[in-house]
Parts: C-alpha cells; structure tokens; sequence
C-alpha cells in the first residue's frame, strides 16, 4: 500500500511501514508494526518507539492515517 502526502510517501505491508520524505538528503523512516502508535484526534501522527528508534511523523489528514490503520490492523489512538 502506497500512500502520498504532503511531504512524501507512506509505505506499508503487514510487517512493516516505511515513510519516505521528500527532504534534500532522501530521508527514509522504518519502523516494525508493533512499534507503532497511530494517534488521531486532528494530529494525524504515526509514531515509532521501540529500543532502537524513535521518530514520528504527521499525515495531511485523517483519512490517510485510517487508510493506514485499516491497512496494518493498528488501531488509532483517538
């Protein structure tokens, strides 16, 4: 599954997602599907935490961010 928004793409399978920016250095964030938290509420934020690594990203919309949840079966956080 391929999502674009604003700043780049969102790139899910079931084991994992991949967000890829579209910064000047081509920034590339991954993260295993059990380390991420999709918080809703007008934030619209996919967050990675887990031993190694912590980032996070907000989607456009919150349409985008359920396409995502509906997608890896994660729920989000409202």
């Amino acid at each position: 599954m391929i999502i674009e928004f604003t700043h780049g793409k969102v790139i899910a399978n079931m084991h994992e997602v991949v967000v890829r920016l579209n910064a000047g250095g081509q920034v590339t964030l991954q993260a295993q599907i059990d380390a991420l938290t999709l918080i809703g509420r007008g934030a619209n934020v996919i967050t990675a935490y887990d031993m190694q690594c912590q980032w996070s990203v907000a989607l456009d919309n919150d349409v985008q961010l359920q396409q995502v949840a509906d997608f890896i079966g994660v729920p989000v956080k409202r």
